[in-house]
């Protein structure tokens, strides 16, 4: 154990910092929720990681993405986060892909390495190619959905993905997976509130982005924390 690990050694003991310093974790999407996501594995003590994000922070990202500040606008979210993780743990073995993950990149990309996936993307299409490809190569994943347009920290949940409700964005997840055949079997964060039909925009549609809603600074990194939670939970378990 170094040093900076002491107080996770009194909580996961011995066995459960070696079970996270050989564990292997992907995260696709460095935005609000993957950024944060990201660090919580890092300050856990998770040995491996690969990062993958093909964008720069933008000033519109300030107010809820952990790279984002007045001094990293156009920066590589890559860079950026790779850099803090890397001054969190200079021994993590960190992969950046500086991408976006296009439909057949998924397949390649997943592989049973990865003892889990955090799929942290905000477009549909990648986002499902990403879970598809998980569940088609039996690697577990956990799926972040919609936290656009909502306040409530307290009604965040983390439920299969055939028992979530209200959440539109998992309700079309739900549908479009369960025309490839896969109805369960997949962790996904999501919150039980309605969103705020009046914070939505929509956009040119570029990256598989129609429309996003409005965001405030505690709920995409709170369902990061959610994700990051489930996930160092089965590390330190297997």
């Amino acid at each position: 154990m170094t040093k900076w690990q002491e107080r996770a050694e009194l909580l996961f003991k011995t066995e459960g910092l070696n079970n996270l310093k050989n564990a292997n974790v992907l995260v696709v999407g460095l935005g609000g929720v993957g950024s944060f996501a990201a660090e919580f594995l890092a300050r856990a003590g998770v040995g491996s990681m690969t990062i993958v994000d093909g964008d720069v922070v933008d000033i519109t990202n300030i107010n809820r993405q952990l790279p984002a500040l007045h001094s990293t606008v156009g920066m590589s979210k890559v860079h950026v986060v790779g850099n803090r993780l890397m001054d969190i743990n200079p021994e993590l073995n960190l992969t950046r892909l500086e991408e976006f993950l296009e439909p057949e990149r998924a397949f390649e990309l997943v592989t049973p390495d990865f003892d889990y996936v955090l799929d942290c993307i905000d477009s549909i299409t990648p986002k499902l190619n990403l879970l598809i490809a998980a569940k088609r190569k039996k690697v577990k994943v956990i799926s972040n959905m919609g936290a656009g347009g909502k306040y409530e920290a307290s009604k965040v949940k983390v439920r299969d993905i055939s028992n979530t409700e209200y959440c539109p964005l998992a309700k079309t997840i739900r549908k479009r997976l369960k025309k490839e055949g896969i109805s369960k079997g997949i962790k996904a964060v999501y919150s039980v509130e309605m969103p705020d039909e009046t914070s939505l925009k929509m956009t040119d549609g570029k990256n598989f982005k129609k429309s996003f809603y409005g965001t405030n600074s505690w709920m995409p990194c709170l369902f990061g924390l959610y994700a990051a939670e489930t996930v160092v939970k089965y590390l330190l378990k297997k």
